[in-house]
């Protein structure tokens, strides 16, 4: 079996981010919602002109874990402004990781996972967050399992719908 490599996202990998992203999506939330409210969002989250601003926001960065070429699967991380929420002055926000379904259960979200860590961790940052939907049991456990706990909610707008997503938190240890 081929290893998995890490890679950082450029803005000319805008295209296959794009299609990363809106496939994992789909296949993580198309069964728990409709098909009207997947379409909208599929389309304005993940337009091109969209993610090449965030693939050039100075504040987050994009990773591919890729087996033989292929993407399947990503991490997105925010520092300071770029953060959905600011929570802590220092803090690293976990904004996606996504795996394909094919794929899942082969340590690759840990490994991206690992990344999001070891940036944290270079940051300096006091603390790693994350906002996982309260209906997705397998993704909860996953951090969980790493060390993350509820600290809050807020609400995600999927199309029309308001969902709600648990806010949750790893405190690292300080770097002084």
């Amino acid at each position: 079996m081929e290893p998995i490599t890490l890679r950082q996202a450029t803005p000319a990998d805008v295209s296959q981010l794009q299609h990363i992203g809106r496939q994992t999506f789909f296949e993580t939330f198309a069964a728990s919602n409709s098909e009207e409210n997947m379409r909208a969002y599929l389309e304005e989250g993940f337009a091109a002109e969209k993610l090449t601003a965030e693939l050039q926001e100075p504040h987050s960065s994009f990773y591919f874990a890729e087996q033989a070429g292929r993407v399947i699967g990503y991490l997105k991380v925010n520092t300071g402004p770029a953060q959905t929420e600011q929570h802590a002055p220092n803090a690293l926000e976990l904004e996606r990781i996504y795996v394909l379904q094919e794929f899942h259960g082969q340590r690759v979200g840990q490994l991206l996972y690992e990344q999001a860590l070891h940036l944290a961790t270079q940051a300096r940052a006091e603390c790693l967050w994350l906002g996982v939907w309260e209906e997705n049991p397998r993704a909860i456990r996953f951090y969980e399992k790493n060390g993350f706990v509820a600290f809050d909610k807020h609400v995600f707008k999927l199309g029309d719908d308001e969902q709600t997503d648990i806010m949750m938190k790893l405190p690292l240890p300080h770097n002084g």
